[in-house]
């Protein structure tokens, strides 16, 4: 599968449990829309991944990406310690300047 550089690294910053590597892939500015709740910036982004990754162990394996230099959707399978694990959830991506600007999980 052809993923762009910063799935590539959001993917093993995921699974490496690197939450700060995780927030790097995002723009200053970036959102992200999780579970019903808006985090804004590098800092608000790192906190919340480090709190869903000591609550869910989550790790997540790329399915499918279709897209481009701008705009992307990357289905991916999630495992981790939840109900129902593993599912398949849907990222849909903005990119700005080879980083993630908006981020939205279903």
């Amino acid at each position: 599968m052809n993923l762009p550089e910063v799935i590539k690294e959001l993917v093993n910053a995921q699974n490496d449990f690197n939450s700060t590597d995780f927030a790097n892939c995002f723009s200053e500015t970036a959102k992200v829309f999780d579970e019903g709740k808006n985090y804004t910036g590098k800092s608000e982004i790192k906190t919340w991944i480090e709190k869903a990754t000591k609550e869910y162990n989550s790790v997540m394996k790329p399915i499918v990406f279709e897209g481009n230099t701008e705009q992307g959707s990357l289905k991916t399978e999630v495992s981790g310690t939840f109900p129902g694990s593993p599912i398949v959830l849907t990222y849909n991506l903005k990119f700005e300047d080879g980083r993630i600007q908006s981020l939205k999980i279903d």
